[in-house]
């Protein structure tokens, strides 16, 4: 099916960007024609909405900060058979749209990753953010084992069935990181497409705080670790204390054996207690596995009440009979 057939919607999170808002909608209508653009202010003291409008965008407000919070209203009230979001900041070409657009469809995929490569001259990076996109993609990829390019990208495609079976639990700038990581655990069919990334225009502000952010996004993968992973994150820590309490007890059975006497009995006493705790740590690492399994069936069953992007069902925007895609 051609993507002119397609209800395409485009996704604009934006706090404070008058400088960039209407130059982003502008592109978004000129690369993807048909294409509607949904700007989502959140809380700007500036004249986002203002300049938005006037570039043609539909403009809706998110009134609880947060990229994360902007992205789950969106996911929620747009209903579209193509989702396509981008930063409302100017530093993404809105040029490459078609691409992903059209290779979405050609796969096809439900994930389509704009993996940014800056602009020769540019200096959009700032200092640190380019080395701690890679510390997060290699942690990330060492979790749940499949490498992944620019995981903190902003500029995103999705089909519908993607969309409509994200949770969107995240609230601030680890969406990205959730998005990722759904898409990983639910092995949708998924690509990656580079794009140019370039600086902010002048009078435009990032709102990324290196430090504050990037530790919430490593408690997120935390997190998700200990949801998505639970053998190994418990089953390593049961290890542990297994490990230690071996070491504490192993000297006093010992003497034990030879004399007959416990002479330090607060260190056994601590021994079997560890060695106690590792059994429990395994135990709800075997049971939150088990959890863990029926959530990503139940998420599955949700993905698939949805037709392929692009399928016979996908234009009119219902269930397929029978609530299942064939």
């Amino acid at each position: 099916m051609d993507s002119t057939e397609l209800r395409i919607a485009a996704v604009v999170p934006c706090h404070n960007e008058e400088a960039a808002v209407a130059k982003v909608v502008a592109d978004l209508q000129a690369a993807v024609p048909g294409i509607v653009v949904y700007v989502y202010d959140n809380l700007s003291t500036d004249r986002t909405a203002e300049r938005a409008r006037e570039a043609g965008a539909i403009v809706r407000h998110e009134h609880t900060k947060g990229k994360g919070n902007v992205v789950r209203r969106a996911f929620a009230d747009i209903d579209a058979d193509i989702y396509l979001m981008i930063d409302g900041d100017d530093t993404y070409e809105a040029s490459a749209a078609p691409l992903m657009i059209k290779t979405l469809l050609d796969g096809p995929y439900d994930h389509v990753l704009g993996v940014r490569r800056q602009d020769e001259g540019a200096s959009a990076y700032r200092a640190g953010h380019e080395s701690g996109n890679k510390i997060l993609n290699g942690v990330v990829g060492k979790v749940f084992g499949e490498n992944v390019e620019d995981m903190l990208s902003g500029f995103r495609v999705f089909s519908r069935r993607f969309v409509k079976s994200f949770p969107a639990v995240s609230r601030e700038f680890e969406i990205e990181t959730e998005l990722t990581v759904h898409s990983l655990h639910l092995r949708v069919p998924r690509t990656a497409v580079p794009v140019g990334f370039r600086d902010r225009p002048a009078g435009s502000e990032s709102k990324l705080r290196t430090y504050h952010d990037g530790f919430k996004i490593l408690a997120l993968i935390f997190g998700l670790a200990r949801h998505e992973r639970p053998v190994a994150f418990y089953g390593l820590a049961g290890t542990f204390a297994w490990l230690v309490s071996i070491v504490l007890t192993i000297p006093i059975v010992i003497e034990f054996y030879n004399t007959g006497e416990v002479p330090r009995f607060p260190t056994l006493f601590l021994g079997f207690t560890l060695l106690l705790l590792g059994s429990l740590a395994w135990t709800a690492g075997l049971i939150l596995d088990g959890i863990r399994r029926s959530r990503h069936e139940a998420a599955r069953l949700v993905y698939l009440r949805y037709a392929a992007v692009g399928g016979d069902d996908a234009r009119d925007g219902d269930e397929p009979e029978g609530g299942i895609a064939r």
